[in-house]
């Protein structure tokens, strides 16, 4: 019987969190409207700070999460990569919420790739959480 590696899912979460990236985080309908995505491209009237920001670290440590997670899902040094996915995971989050403080204020509102991204987070910090649980039930 094949047993359910959490692992996996914790790398699928990230893998879908990188690509939610390119979706709109941010928009607005003030001055013609616009949007922006994580990654730093905008389109219309947003205009985002310049340089490294929260959006480039979500996607940095999302790859990082990726490659954690499939450790612990394929059994290598399960117990530190399953640590290392949790404390990632509760960062991802953290990034988000700095994010949405850095850039939505009035007239730009949060996008459903700021609110799918963070529920993505969510999710690889709650596999992270069952991979970790799981993996110090054996012994």
């Amino acid at each position: 019987m094949v047993r359910l590696r959490p692992g996996w899912l914790v790398a699928l979460c990230a893998a879908v969190l990188v690509v939610v990236a390119w979706l709109p985080w941010l928009t607005t309908s003030a001055n013609g409207g616009g949007r922006a995505n994580a990654i730093g491209g905008a389109v219309g009237s947003i205009v985002l700070h310049q340089g490294f920001g929260a959006g480039q670290l979500i996607v940095l440590l999302g790859s990082t999460l990726i490659v954690a997670g499939a450790m612990a899902g394929r059994g290598l040094s399960e117990r530190m990569a399953s640590g290392a996915a949790l404390l990632v995971s509760l960062m991802l989050i953290g990034l988000t919420v700095w994010y949405y403080t850095l850039n939505v204020k009035p007239p730009v509102a949060a996008g459903y790739g700021l609110y799918v991204g963070g529920g993505l987070a969510v999710g690889a910090a709650v596999c992270s959480v069952w991979a970790l649980v799981s993996t110090l039930g054996r012994s």
